[in-house]
Formats: structure tokens, sequence, C-alpha cells
């Protein structure tokens, strides 16, 4: 499943499920391909994208830890990085998704102290022998996949919080205001940090990731894979006085072939890439890595001007609560549900609103209604 799979119904599960059924999947608009071209340019404001041939389901799957391995060295070496891949496991179903930006400054201060405040305020409430569950989840797990010959090597550094930013584009030229337009993109922000707060921890069981895209933890890269890897001009290397700063540094003694040949499978290279997580957003006893201010970026399709941004609070019991009711309609224990009456004003922009029959129950169950209230008028005129 993507994470695009459990927020788009957060707009109408009835309109993405007409979308699913007629389509196989969301048809692309002219307005989402010009959004998909203003995140091509962002993220060419810091990668170089560089093609790679794959011989093998392994050498691809690789690519893509391998790049979220260069992610986290640019986000160390830079203080940004973009286009960052996760996977985590969500009521017992692989999620996959793609943040569109990773950075280690806040996005709103004044957000972040007033959700310490109310941290702490909580912290205080808690027996002295029980912790917050962020704290629980920031310790190490034992489940937790470690490979790789110096998993064990990995010291601890003061934490930096690295915060979210999605990208959204916007023809109308302004930013949404009501909160039923910004629902989704808050739902899907705070989904990115479940992820990411999961993959931080150490605590996403790789073996099920493994499984579900059907590829072999322990089978080698290929050769052409591993040569072509080597080829590219984009290693790091932790100098020791770059590692004592958690900055990651361009260029270095070991290159990409050393460290490819020494990790030598997905087991191993999904080791390596803790182990940059480790380096990149070190976690305490008590606090995520992952900062609780979220940020959406409002921006103009074809120029990426930006129109506006919203900052959010992340909150756990909510999205946790949204995650459970998503899954039950995923699971089938439950039929799709169409919006409030108060929410109407989507059909408006809504392909399938002359077929939809929740619409047509809501327009009977009106009329009924009014009904009802005029005739009760009429018995108290009588």
């Amino acid at each position: 499943m993507s994470v695009t799979d459990l927020v788009s119904p957060a707009w109408c599960e009835l309109q993405y499920w007409y979308s699913l059924t007629k389509y196989g999947r969301v048809k692309k608009t002219p307005a989402m391909r010009q959004g998909s071209e203003v995140h091509k340019v962002l993220e060419e404001q810091v990668h170089t994208a560089v093609p790679v041939e794959v011989i093998t389901k392994e050498d691809g799957f690789g690519l893509r830890i391998w790049n979220i391995i260069q992610g986290l060295r640019t986000l160390r070496s830079t203080g940004m990085t973009r286009e960052f891949e996760v996977w985590g496991v969500v009521e017992g179903q692989v999620v996959n998704g793609v943040i569109d930006e990773l950075s280690y400054i806040c996005p709103d201060e004044e957000l972040e102290a007033r959700i310490d405040v109310r941290k702490d305020k909580k912290s205080k409430l808690l027996p002295a022998d029980q912790s917050t569950m962020d704290a629980f989840f920031a310790k190490p797990s034992s489940n937790a996949q470690e490979s790789g010959p110096t998993a064990s090597k990995t010291t601890r550094r003061p934490q930096k919080k690295v915060y979210l930013t999605d990208v959204k584009t916007r023809g109308s030229g302004k930013a949404p205001t009501s909160e039923v337009s910004l629902r989704p993109t808050y739902m899907q922000l705070m989904l990115y940090h479940k992820l990411l707060e999961s993959l931080a921890s150490n605590v996403v069981p790789a073996q099920k990731i493994f499984e579900r895209y059907g590829v072999d933890g322990e089978t080698t890269f290929s050769d052409t894979f591993i040569s072509q890897i080597g080829g590219l001009d984009f290693n790091f290397h932790d100098h020791d006085h770059a590692d004592e700063e958690n900055v990651a540094s361009f260029g270095g003694d070991r290159d990409s072939i050393d460290e490819l040949l020494a990790h030598n499978s997905l087991n191993s290279l999904w080791g390596l890439m803790q182990q940059e997580f480790e380096r990149t957003m070190p976690t305490s006893d008590r606090d995520s890595c992952v900062g609780d201010v979220i940020r959406a970026e409002f921006r103009m399709p074809g120029t990426g001007k930006i129109v506006g941004v919203r900052t959010f609070a992340y909150d756990s019991k909510i999205i946790d609560g949204y995650i459970k009711q998503e899954m039950a309609w995923w699971s089938g224990d439950r039929p799709a549900k169409g919006v409030d009456i108060e929410e109407a004003f989507k059909c408006r922009m809504c392909e399938f609103s002359a077929g939809c029959t929740w619409r047509k129950e809501k327009v009977e169950e009106g009329l009924q209604k009014a009904r009802l209230r005029q005739e009760g008028r009429r018995r108290s005129e009588v």
C-alpha cells in the first residue's frame, strides 16, 4: 500500500473507490502532472538524478535503500534533503511513501514551544516507573534488524531533530484555509512522520518489507549494479571532525564500490542504512528524533512560487485512530462512505457525482427531513 492509498479517502472514500473501480488507479490530471514537474525541479535543486541499470529485483530494491543512505548523508551535510522514501508496517500492512522534504530547521518555533509545554505537563503526571510512548519507541528494539560489520559501534550524539515538509501545488493561487480542505494533507504528513520515526528508531522489520516486495535479503548484488554505483560521484565520508559535529562531508578516502562490497546484500545494506539513520537522527531516551511540527507548503503549478504555508502539530492519537478507520474499509470490514452534508461542496468538482448512490441517498434524506419539518409546522398551525 502507498501513503496515497491511506490519505486520499480523507477527502472522500467513495470518490477514491469509484476511481479505483473505474480506472484501476487514480487518473492523473493535467494539474497533477504540473505538480510532478514542480517536485522534479525542487528535487534537482538538491540531487542530480542519474539512470542506473538494475539486473535483478534485489538490485532494484538495493538502489532504493542506497538512495535513502545518500539522502541521509545529504541531510547531514547540507541540512536538507528531498524526495526521501520511507517504508513501515501499519496495521499489519506494508506501507510505502516518499517525503517531499526533510530539514533540521523547525518551521514554527512557537508551535514547537507549545507542544513541548504540553509534553512536560503530560510527563509530570506519569508515575515514576512509567515512560511516555515516545520515550518507549525511542529505545532500541530487540526485534530490529542490525547487520553490517560496524552496527554495534555506532555512538549516540546530542539529539538533533528532523522536520517534515509536504509540497502541494494549487492552481487557485492561494493556500486552502478550511480544516476540511487541509485534512488529507494533515493526515499525509502525520503518516509520513509515523513511518519516518519507525525507520529512524529501527523498529521496522526488514524481512517483512523484503517479503512483501518479493526480494531475497541474502542474495548478493550484481557486478553491473555495483560498478555503476561505484562510478557515480556522490559518495560521502564522515571525517573525524565531521563525525563530532554530526555532519557528513563530500568525498573521502572510501569509495562507493568498497562500501557496497562490504554490504553486498539487502540485509547488510539495510544495516548500513540504520547506521546512517543513527548518525543523522540520533534519538534520546525521552524524545523522538522527528520533530512534532509538520509543514505543508503550497506552490503555484508551472512557476513553483510559494503561495502559502501551514504548520500542524503531530498527534499520534489522531493518526492512529484515522489509520484504524481507513484500514477497516480497506479490509472490507465496512463499506465506503461519502461526504457529510456539510461537505457537499466537494460533489461539485467530482466526476462521479451524477451516478453517486451516496449523494442520491443524502439528497433524498434531505428532502425527507424537509417534508417532515413542513408537516410538523402544519400540525402546529392546526
